[in-house]
């Protein structure tokens, strides 16, 4: 009698947005759930349209994603009614499902589908700025928290920072962000920074990210006032006001022969700007920033971070006086002082920037989380199923 096949494990990855969205936790999710299928997983993905659009269905990386109606983003969550259907009827076909957190639509679509499978929420920031809605969502969010049978988050500090996940300890699992080593190091070193820069003396100091609130480029901005010697290479885009008032306070600072807006690039002239930067800069004011996987993506080409000193995993990934320095948040003397330092002494920033790419490869290979990922949603998934 022929052996019988075993069962493929079904994996429903769950977020507010996917590719072509460009954004770090929709980076993850795509990266998660193209290596969980290349390893013998079924996966499927739901998220949401961008902005007010019909439902469709797309194969991305070999990966079936449904992408819900809605009707438009509030307190930075989209609205969806469609989504709630589709939850439901996703659910029954999966063993366990990937919630990336935070996402109240997804909370409630969970609790309100009768999904009794394994549930693993991957924790990678709290609600920070959005208070009015946090007082209205903290009840789903602790029920949420109570129904899930794990929590993921990439640091400690995910933890010991956060009042509401800090309560439940037991739950969480560390398992920090990783990326592919070969494939960053493998992008040809084109001089994209060089090309826009105005002093080839100058040391190249590179910015990556939304710009939004509480990534602190106006506290860069201030800081880059007071030093010499550098060139601020910014890579991101924002609202049109963001836009402005960054371009205003480079007037005022007398720094626009310094400072250069490049807006958002393509992968892999990203990559060849990390690899051509000397200094990296992460100036982060607000525990929205948790992680930061650019400094990832900067410390795998051995560069030196400068990164701000926040009770979140932020300071866990490149770490004060081995690979880079740490400054207070939303103080612009202190991070000046550390770029200038980094600026004034090349010998230091070569060996922050080893000691940043040997980190890396030692804690942040992509392979190792993904083992470590897949461990957790086999392990919760065979719970349920034998419970």
């Amino acid at each position: 009698m022929p052996k019988q096949e075993k069962r493929k494990l079904h994996v429903l990855q769950v977020n507010k947005a996917y590719y072509p969205h460009i954004g770090g936790i929709e980076t993850l999710v795509r990266s998660f759930s193209k290596s969980l299928q290349q390893r013998g997983a079924e996966v499927r993905v739901l998220v949401c349209q961008e902005s007010r659009s019909k439902g469709a269905d797309c194969v991305v990386d070999g990966v079936p994603v449904h992408y819900a109606s809605s009707l438009g983003t509030y307190f930075s969550c989209p609205l969806s009614i469609s989504f709630l259907r589709k939850f439901r009827q996703m659910a029954k076909w999966a063993d366990v499902i990937e919630m990336h957190m935070p996402f109240p639509l997804g909370d409630l679509a969970c609790l309100l589908s009768g999904y009794h499978g394994a549930v693993v929420i991957a924790w990678h920031s709290d609600v920070v700025r959005q208070k009015k809605l946090m007082r209205f969502y903290r009840p789903l969010l602790m029920r949420f928290l109570r129904r899930a049978d794990a929590v993921i988050v990439a640091t400690q500090g995910h933890i010991d920072s956060s009042p509401i996940l800090s309560q439940f300890r037991e739950k969480c699992r560390v398992i920090p962000y990783g990326i592919d080593v070969d494939a960053y190091r493998s992008v040809p070193r084109e001089p994209i920074l060089r090309q826009h820069q105005r002093d080839p003396k100058s040391v190249r100091v590179l910015f990556v990210g939304r710009f939004v609130y509480y990534k602190g480029i106006e506290v860069l901005l201030d800081a880059f006032g007071r030093v010499h010697g550098c060139e601020l290479f910014l890579v991101g885009r924002g609202t049109a006001e963001m836009q402005a008032k960054l371009a205003q306070m480079a007037q005022e600072e007398q720094i626009t022969d310094r400072v250069h807006f490049l807006g958002n690039l393509e992968e892999q002239q990203l990559r060849a700007a990390f690899a051509d930067c000397e200094i990296f800069v992460l100036p982060s004011v607000a525990n929205s920033e948790a992680f930061g996987i650019v400094q990832l993506e900067a410390m795998v080409y051995g560069k030196p971070v400068i990164n701000t000193a926040l009770s979140t995993g932020v300071p866990y990934v490149s770490v004060d006086g081995e690979t880079g320095l740490a400054v207070p948040p939303e103080n612009p003397e202190a991070l000046a002082k550390a770029i200038q330092k980094l600026a004034d002494d090349p010998v230091l920033r070569a060996a922050y920037g080893a000691a940043a790419a040997k980190r890396v490869e030692q804690m942040y290979q992509e392979t190792d989380v993904i083992d470590a990922v897949e461990q957790v949603l086999k392990e919760f998934a065979e719970r349920r199923r034998i419970s």
